[in-house]
């Protein structure tokens, strides 16, 4: 099982690298998918430049916008104040499970964490309000959100 996990996996980094060079240049990456109905969800930050799409439930949604100096300062105090590259992910298998995932690759905050296998007890409020100012973002700049 986890053979053919492995191998779809690939073939869909394979096929996605080739489609999507805009998901490559990023400061700041947010990304949900996977679950049983797959929900593909992307915020990527370059500056103050977003890009932001959405495919699932029967939806399909791109948008780029301008997120200002002002959302960007909070976002980083709150992944600073949530210590985000402290946070320690689980090692449990989780299947069929929407999956979020932050990529950091400028700043005091530089790093990559995911709930893939769960985030450990002691970090699940962090992750949480991590989360929530991803979304605050989303929910504010995004135009027919979902």
């Amino acid at each position: 099982m986890n053979k053919i996990l492995g191998i779809l996996f690939a073939i869909i980094v394979l096929v996605s690298c080739n489609s999507q060079k805009v998901y490559s240049d990023f400061d700041i990456s947010y990304s949900r998918n996977g679950g049983l109905s797959l929900v593909y969800e992307n915020l990527l930050i370059k500056g103050n430049n977003a890009h932001y799409s959405f495919e699932g439930q029967g939806k399909k949604h791109k948008q780029d916008f301008k997120i200002s100096d002002e959302d960007l300062k909070k976002l980083d105090q709150t992944l600073s104040q949530n210590n985000f590259r402290r946070i320690e992910e689980d090692r449990k298998k989780l299947y069929d499970n929407i999956t979020t995932s932050i990529n950091i690759k400028k700043g005091s905050n530089e790093g990559s964490k995911t709930d893939a296998s769960m985030i450990m007890p002691n970090f699940t409020t962090n992750w949480t309000n991590i989360l929530t100012a991803f979304q605050e973002i989303i929910n504010n700049n995004v135009k027919n959100n979902k």
